[in-house]
């Protein structure tokens, strides 16, 4: 299990609530009183880690940079929206606050780029209305948001995959009123967007993905409903086309996925009518450069609606809902890959 200083137990029980060399905590996480040194050891299995910081979260998005997790915005346990951002520090085992997003949303699209967390597109409200709105925050020299170029009408949407490649981000797919087929790409040193791009071959939303050796994977998802769910996986490789590839073992949207070296790895997902719940709880793992899929140990807890992120080989899966559609959970935890 989790390994921590005897200072840094005290400090969580009162809050309650591509690797790279690790750098300092946030001066946010001193400001929380969360600064205090640790380590966080992951053994074989999925590893409980701290709960996250503020209690139950989920259709969050999730990513990581340098040694940290961030957790985005999404409905919390009372089905709220809010514009939380939640830090995960994975060497000192501790929570933080980052600033907050500039709306409360949910279902956003996230990548990050040289360093700085991009949010392009999301969902507003219980209505679940797409917006187009893009905002950058790089955490090693910034305090706050910035407001970037939206994406252009017609095109705005969440629950979508978006990856980082060769200085712009893919958004692909995502939820409009339905599920969409669009491929849009941001051009962050213009600050602008192409959306000339080749759709993808079918209506895709809630699937996840990522950018593995310069080209983006869409995988699984849904196209009408909760029950609707895919086991196709797309590659896209940029100044071509789509292709199709060996698709994924258990057919399912809503899921987590994290990216290491040549792999991708898909967590939970919901839709599931073998359970009561409704929440799968199937890891699966695609190789990239052998086209081949293989199993890890199910989900300690099976969640749908979070994100996964990968950090100095462990997946962490925070928040998320252990019930189909909204039971927002505050659970947290890690898998050594």
């Amino acid at each position: 299990m989790f390994r921590r200083a005897a200072a840094v137990l005290l400090v969580l029980a009162s809050a309650c609530g591509d690797d790279a060399s690790m750098s300092s905590p946030d001066a946010s996480a001193d400001a929380a009183g969360d600064a205090a040194p640790g380590t966080c050891d992951v053994g074989a299995g999925w590893t409980t880690a701290p709960a996250v910081r503020g209690g139950a979260i989920q259709e969050t998005a999730v990513v990581a940079v340098d040694g940290k997790i961030y957790v985005l915005g999404g409905f919390d346990g009372s089905i709220a929206v809010v514009r939380s951002v939640r830090v995960f520090d994975t060497q000192s085992c501790t929570w933080s606050d980052g600033p907050p997003l500039p709306k409360a949303v949910h279902h956003a699209n996230a990548a990050v780029a040289d360093g700085t967390i991009f949010v392009l597109g999301s969902m507003e409200t219980t209505s679940f209305t797409a917006i187009g709105d893009v905002w950058a925050w790089k955490p090693a020299t910034e305090t706050a948001w910035t407001v970037k170029a939206s994406m252009p009408a017609g095109s705005q949407r969440g629950a979508a995959v978006a990856g980082a490649i060769a200085g712009r981000i893919y958004v692909a797919g995502g939820l409009r009123g339905g599920a969409q087929t669009t491929l849009s790409a941001y051009d962050i040193a213009n600050d602008s967007w192409d959306t000339a791009l080749p759709a993808l071959p079918v209506a895709r939303d809630h699937g996840c993905g990522g950018v593995v050796g310069g080209k983006l994977y869409v995988v699984g998802g849904r196209s009408a409903s909760i029950t609707s769910q895919s086991n196709l996986v797309y590659e896209y490789t940029p100044g071509g086309t789509w292709a199709l590839r060996a698709p994924m073992p258990t057919a399912r949207g809503g899921t987590a996925c994290g990216v290491t070296a040549d792999r991708i790895v898909t967590v939970g997902g919901e839709g599931n009518g073998m359970a009561a719940s409704g929440v799968f709880p199937q890891v699966e793992v695609y190789d990239v450069a052998g086209n081949t899929w293989s199993a890890l140990p199910d989900m300690k807890t099976p969640r749908h609606g979070t994100g996964g992120a990968v950090w100095n080989g462990v997946l962490y899966v925070p928040g998320g809902a252990d019930q189909q559609a909204f039971g927002a959970v505050d659970t947290h935890e890690a898998l050594k890959l």
